[in-house]
């Protein structure tokens, strides 16, 4: 098999001819040589707004090895042999009668469970929040009623924050096994697209239905998802876990076992500081604070594509802007939203924190992006915590600008960059779920901050001509992108207490769906290789 990169495609060309003729005349040989052809991956190059189109990575089969073996003779730029070379999990060599534990069930919890059951070891998953069905139901009467249900929200439950935001799959990390997570995402049923596109994405949607098909394989395989099961505490002897207690229906329940997988996410602040107390190793770890900058779609569109905007093969424009100001800390966009909404993300009653979404069309008004600011949670103190007391005091003046009704703090650009307050809005329509409540940020936001993103806003427009248009809408804060501390593990993913393993991104070992997955899956290994330490 070999492996074409760099293929380029006009955007009204017919696919599957013109990657055939584009293949044959890089390799130097007839359409007719082709014995089989598969679209690796698929992306837009848009750098030059005359001439967008789709770039091609192939992979091509010739009639014969020795077909293929010759043109690799020929080292022709952009042609490589392809292998796929996913890694496989290690022979089962545990031997514990307890069963493995997993609190959380976001992606790290969800790719662990899956691996740990096809294992055959019957993993048992405690999850916080509802099952999807009923967590929906949640999330539907907190925008409606503003009435919070702070173990069920946009941050916990079945899927984890992931579940309603963009689900993007794009990640900046390597690992062989990214390729893994998302076939089996599509094998679940996510849109076939995922498997090609540069930058794949679900689809809030979509995504609900892909995680529920993940839960009903895990529970074949002998695994058992408990909803609405919150972990307490980690039962401990002799440094080395003993059990676990979870509060479930008002009821405090006890369970055995040698194992536990943290993969809590990054908004199980309770969680964490119990952990803390009970001696379990962490540091601090530098997070980002910032807002939702918020854009028409077709302003971004236009900017992005040009001319092409609108074309019937491309969707809602997407961007990734970062700068470093000279007198502030980095300053970059993330999980940038196309055609999306924001929406309020709290989890904590007399808080706001607020998000990104799109559903898999991505057809809606607007697109928002995070616009952040690096911060070094040292600078509130030595407490490891420091940075969840941080970002709690944040939300809750969002709260208390907002009018204590969940309503979350908007200011237009234009007003942001002269410091003044916002008493009106423009042409762009906030789409914030639960409203907006016009006014200043710097009522919420530290000085260091607000500073770096003054000076980002225009260095980012230079990029994205509509980046800094004063009609736009920043709507805050956008507090939790990653948790401000990392739970200490050793080359075989145990903490300092033996048989406790931190996992994904809530232990900070990840940043996204993708990552997270993977982190669960390298964690699920470990126990099935038997590399932590069992005393009981």
């Amino acid at each position: 098999m070999l492996l074409i990169r760099e293929l380029s495609i006009a955007l009204d060309a017919n696919q599957k001819d013109s990657l055939h003729r584009a293949v044959a005349a890089r390799l130097h040989c007839p359409v007719g040589a082709l014995r089989g052809l598969d679209v690796f991956r698929q992306a837009v190059d848009s750098r030059k707004k005359s001439d967008v189109h789709f770039v091609y990575h192939v992979l091509a089969e010739l009639e014969t090895p020795q077909d293929e073996a010759r043109i690799l003779s020929m080292h022709i730029a952009g042609v490589e042999d392809y292998r796929a070379k996913t890694p496989q999990p290690p022979p089962l060599r545990r031997n514990s009668t307890f069963r493995p534990v997993i609190a959380g069930f976001g992606p790290a919890g969800i790719f662990a469970a899956l691996e740990l059951a096809r294992a055959g070891l019957k993993p048992i998953v405690l999850e916080r929040g509802e099952a999807i069905e009923a967590r929906q139901t949640a999330i539907n009467a907190f925008h409606q009623s503003k009435k919070l249900n702070p173990e069920s929200n946009i941050q916990f439950g079945e899927g984890g924050a992931g579940t309603f935001s963009d689900g993007k799959l794009n990640t900046g990390i390597k690992d062989p096994l990214c390729r893994f997570v998302i076939e089996t995402f599509a094998a679940h049923g996510a849109p076939s697209e995922i498997r090609v596109n540069a930058k794949p994405h679900i689809g809030t949607d979509r995504l609900g239905a892909v995680i529920q098909s993940m839960r009903r394989r895990i529970t074949a395989l002998g695994g058992e998802v408990v909803f609405g099961a919150r972990l307490d505490d980690v039962i401990l002897a002799n440094n080395a876990v003993h059990g676990v207690v979870y509060s479930q229906n008002g009821h405090t329940i006890e369970m055995e076992t040698d194992t536990l997988l943290l993969c809590i996410g990054h908004s199980a602040r309770d969680t964490v500081a119990q952990l803390h107390r009970r001696g379990v190793m962490m540091a601090q770890k530098a997070f980002s604070i910032g807002a939702r900058i918020e854009h028409p779609r077709v302003w971004i569109d236009d900017a992005q594509y040009g001319k092409f905007a609108g074309h019937h093969a491309l969707g809602a424009a997407d961007y990734k802007l970062a700068c470093h100001p000279p007198h502030g800390r980095g300053a970059y966009t993330f999980c940038m939203c196309p055609g999306g909404t924001v929406v309020c993300a709290a989890s904590e009653e007399g808080g706001v924190v607020v998000n990104g979404m799109s559903a898999f069309a991505r057809d809606a008004e607007n697109s928002n992006a995070a616009l952040l600011v690096g911060v070094d949670p040292a600078m509130e103190g030595g407490d490891v915590l420091a940075g969840f007391a941080l970002q709690r005091r944040i939300e809750q003046s969002a709260f208390a600008a907002g009018g204590g009704s969940y309503a979350a703090p908007a200011q237009l650009v234009g007003d942001f960059l002269d410091c003044k307050p916002s008493t009106r809005l423009g042409c762009v329509r906030p789409s914030c779920s639960t409203g907006v409540a016009l006014g200043n940020l710097s009522a919420i936001l530290p000085d260091s901050v607000q500073k770096t993103m003054r000076e980002a806003l225009p260095m980012m427009s230079q990029k994205l001509a509509p980046f800094a248009r004063k009609e736009a809408v920043l709507t805050a804060p956008e507090t939790r992108s990653s948790s401000p501390v990392r739970i200490l593990r050793d080359a075989c993913c145990q903490s300092n207490i033996s048989g406790l393993i931190p996992c994904g991104e809530g232990a900070g070992y990840a940043g996204g769906i993708v990552s997270a997955a993977v982190d669960g899956i390298r964690c699920a290994w470990q126990v099935i290789a038997d590399h932590t330490v069992h005393i009981i």
